[in-house]
Parts: C-alpha cells; structure tokens; sequence
C-alpha cells in the first residue's frame, strides 16, 4: 500500500513538473511571436528620412528574378528582419523602381552590381526586359555604372546596358555559350530490370528519352540545336550592339579563350579589357570615389549618397495613390509547374488561376486581362482549366493578352493561346506543343531477387497499373491512342485559336521548342511593350495573383 502511494506521489510530482514545462515553453513561445509581431508593426510603421538630391540607386539584384515571390509574405518578412539575404527579386519590381527613379529628380545615377544575380538559359527574357529598363533610364540624362567582382554569361547580358561597365582587378569575364546535355539511364534500368513505356506525340518531344535511350535522338540534337543556336546567336548581336563590336568579333573572342587568356598572361580582367568587354577596372573602393562625385560622400551605408532597391521600392510603393474606380488592368500571373491541387509558391494551381481571371472577369472595373505566363507546363486538367476561363473572359468582352516571360512551353502555351494577343521576348521559350505519358514497372526487377507477384481479379483492367505486374498490350495501346486525342486537341485547339489550319500548326509543333523569335506569334513585344495594350482599354492598375 505504501508503494502505491509512493508511485501515485511520484506520477503527481511528474505531472505537475511537466505542466509547469509546458506552461512555460508556451510562454517562450508567445513571447518570441509576440516580439516578432511587434519588430514587424514598428518596421512598417518607421517613416525613412527624406530621400537627398544627388542620390544614387544600388541595384544589387540577389539570386533569381521572378515573376512573383516562390516563398510566401511571412517568410519573407522573418528573413528581412534576421538580415537573411533575399534569393529573389520580382521583375516588375525592379522595373517599376528604373522607371520612376528616371524621373525622380532626387536620383542622380544608377550603381548595378550583378556580382549575385543567378542567371541561366532560361532567363534571357526577364534580363532582356530590366536591360531595356535601363536603357529607358539612361534617356533621362543619368548614367549607369556597372560594377562587380565577374561577369558570367547572364550577368553580362544586363551589365552591357550600362554607360560603363567596370570590373574588379581580381575578378573576370567568361563566357561559355549555351548548352544542354543531361544524363541519360538506358543501360542502368536495363541492368536493374526496370520497364519503361513512353507514350507520346511529337517527334522532337524528348523529355522521356532519357530513360529510353543512351544519348539524344537525333530529332532531339536537332531541335535543342536549333534553339540554342538562336538563343546564342541573339546574345552574340545584343553584346555586339552594346560594346560596338560585331558579333563575329564577339563569336571569336569566346570561341578563342585559351588564346585570349595567353595572350592576357593567365589574368582574366586584363583579357576582359583588351577585347573590349568592359570600360575599366576598379576595385570597390574606387568604385565608392567615382560615385562621391555623383552624389556626396558618407561616412555610413555605402560610402556614398545611395538608396537600397528594397528602400527605393518601399517609398514608391507608400508614396503611390490608392485605386480609385478609373478602368483597370488586372494582372494575373502563372509561374512555375501546372499543378493540380492548392496553389502551392512557385506553383500554378489551376482552380486558383482560374479563379483569379474569373474574378477579375466579373470584376465590373476591370476592362482587360494581362495572363502573365513563365510556365515549362505541367498537367493538362487544370491547364484546361485556366484556358477555359481566358475563353470566358473573352467571350464577356473583356480582352486578354497572353505576356510570356522566360519560358510559356507546352502546358504554359496551352493556357495562352486563346488569348486576343500573345507577346513574347525574342529570348522567351516557348513551343514543345506535344503530349507524352510515362510509366514504369519492375516485374523483372523482383524476379533477379525471387520475388514473383500472382492472384486474380474480376476485370482485365483491375491492378492492370501494379508495377509488380507486366504492362498488358491492350492497355499500352489504349494509354497511346488517349494521348494521340490529347496531341489532336493541343493543336486542334491553337489552330482555332491562332487562325491557322491544324497541317499549318502540326508542321511546327511535335514537341519543337522554339525561342519566341523563331516562334510564329502574332506579335513580339515586352512588358514595356505590352502596356500599349493595356492603356487601350483603361488604366492600368489592377494586380491579381
């Protein structure tokens, strides 16, 4: 009796311990949410001092620039404020922070640093459209000074619109080309028993290959080639155009490195100076001197007069007068992977893209439609989906302009093409107008390790996708002809929407990726551009999504 007494004692001291830790965990834990809501409501409620004359605007843009944030506002937010670095930067950002500090009078220059911008083949489009920025603000009288410790291919391709290009002493220039090679598991799965079934439409649609094949088909080299051929061959043109070379000048210059290094004695700034890609070299301390003279020296920040981009931003963004019931713009984007499901960051939900264009549909203030797209694609249901709603949308009198940002392929075209217009940047991809499907099974894969699958079921069809089971022909077949009806829709449906027979569209599409110069589109333009559109049917203003 005394035991139990002395355990039920010891269980009451053991509960009473854990809920004086619970109690003062969750005390912790309110505390920090509560001093994190508080940090978030001064920094909002902090007026910056008045920006100065002579002022400079430091882009430094930090990883990628996207059409919308993949993260969502409250991580955003803990990170600004642990000082955590921002790994994205959104287009329309840095576009609106050139355009308005063009005409601030307080803004005396511009200082681009693109030593951490993450650039690849996929976002010529998007630095095409901020060079352009760049080159509207250099109208205004300003100059734009580039500087950073190297230049890759990409930070090159928006450094080049400044009115000098500076580069560190220690730092270098080089420049690759474009390529597109991957690994490819023919052999491994062959070894490993694995059966893979491609179904497909579209000669040139080589995603799957991969696992089918031991390298590209040549209806693969073919296309990649013929793409990466005009992507490369606009940025020879454009680099040539801005350093006042021709691009055989530049061709040769990459295709002749190892002799330029020589030539340079192995150091790559020098090399970078004589064939004429950069102004000068300086080091950041020169940099701070030069810019002094633009602006007033300070012994904090910068050492110069400057304003952060996210600074900059912040003010345009209190400064700018709320809506009122004037026409409006509603902008909707779909970046990312077409996904069924919740909208995930850095995903397009379909019901929730559509939702978006159906709102602003019946929304009685909105006149027109911008579908801002930079999608490889994704699943075909909720793509159907989105492009049903930009079907409605027309049909209620309301146009709508497909805008397509680095890349609108596949599923992200067939979300676009019953829009009133579609532009694109000439570096935008675009195309791959293909269907395919593929499925694995290992029945030979368990056999190598004795492992057998066997039993009954009521239907040929029951437990016919087990992939401890043999694919049956007849339901291989049947899996290729739903395909085929999805490749004959695909084109069936941009030959309508675009104007065009299905032969005049099957000749171009197969699965062909196209860069939107080489593309057939009813129009190339920008997003500068693209506002021609907008100011048509009203004001623009409106941003969903």
């Amino acid at each position: 009796m005394a035991d139990v007494k002395q355990r039920n004692g010891f269980l009451g001291f053991i509960r009473v311990l854990w809920r004086g830790i619970n109690i003062t965990r969750q005390a912790i834990l309110n505390l920090i949410f509560f001093g994190l809501l508080l940090i978030i409501i001064l920094a909002a409620a902090r007026r910056p001092l008045p920006l100065q004359d002579k002022t400079v605007l430091v882009l430094q843009p930090k990883g990628q620039i996207v059409e919308q944030y993949s993260v969502d506002p409250t991580q955003r937010v803990i990170a600004k404020l642990s000082g955590a670095p921002m790994q994205q930067v959104q287009l329309r950002d840095l576009l609106t922070v050139l355009r308005h500090a063009a005409s601030d009078p307080r803004i005396s220059a511009v200082l681009l640093d693109t030593s951490d911008l993450q650039t690849g083949t996929w976002t010529y489009a998007s630095l095409r459209q901020v060079g352009h920025a760049l080159d509207e603000f250099e109208t205004s009288g300003k100059p734009v000074i580039a500087w950073a410790s190297g230049y890759d291919q990409g930070q090159y391709y928006l450094a080049m619109h400044a009115n000098r290009v500076l580069l560190d002493p220690a730092g270098s220039v080089l420049f690759t080309g474009f390529d597109s090679y991957q690994p490819y598991f023919k052999d491994l799965l062959d070894k490993l028993g694995v059966n893979v079934h491609l179904f497909r439409v579209g000669e040139f649609k080589s995603a799957a290959e991969p696992f089918l094949l031991n390298g590209p088909s040549p209806a693969a080299q073919e296309a990649d080639g013929y793409w990466l051929g005009g992507l490369w061959n606009q940025w020879l043109d454009s680099v040539a155009k801005a350093r006042k070379l021709t691009p055989a000048q530049v061709k040769s210059d990459v295709d002749n490195m190892p002799q330029g290094v020589a030539a340079a004695n192995g150091d790559l700034a020098k090399m970078a100076l004589q064939e004429h890609f950069v102004d000068g070299l300086a080091t950041r301390a020169q940099v701070v001197a030069e810019l002094r003279k633009l602006s007033a020296p300070e012994k904090d920040g910068y050492g110069f007069r400057g304003v952060g981009f996210s600074d900059y931003l912040a003010r345009i963004q209190r400064d700018t007068p709320k809506l009122d019931d004037r026409p409006e713009i509603a902008v909707v984007v779909a970046e990312g992977d077409i996904i069924s499901g919740p909208q995930k960051p850095g995903s397009i939900g379909g019901t929730e893209t559509a939702r978006l264009i159906r709102k602003a549909r019946e929304n009685k203030h909105v006149k027109a439609i911008v579908l801002r797209v930079n999608s490889p694609g994704g699943a075909v249901y909720p793509a159907e989906l989105i492009r049903r709603e930009v079907q409605l949308a027309r049909a209620a009198g309301k146009p709508v302009v497909a805008s397509m940002g680095n890349v609108a392929a596949s599923g992200g075209y067939w979300i676009s093409m019953d829009a009133n217009q579609i532009v694109a940047e000439p570096d935008t991809i675009t195309g791959s107008i293909g269907i395919f499907g593929l499925y694995y099974n290992i029945p030979d894969t368990l056999a190598k390790i004795g492992i057998h699958t066997g039993g009954v079921a009521t239907t040929p069809w029951a437990g016919a996708f087990d992939i401890t089971r043999p694919l049956d022909p007849k339901l291989g077949a049947t899996i290729q002809q739903i395909i085929d009806n999805g490749y004959m829709q695909f084109v069936g449906g941009v030959a309508k929407a675009r104007g065009k027979t299905f032969a005049q569209i099957n000749a171009i599409a197969q699965g062909r990726v196209w860069t939107g110069r080489q593309a057939l589109r009813a129009r190339t333009g920008g997003q500068a551009r693209r506002h021609q559109h907008r100011h048509r049917a009203g004001r623009a203003g409106c941003q969903a999504g």
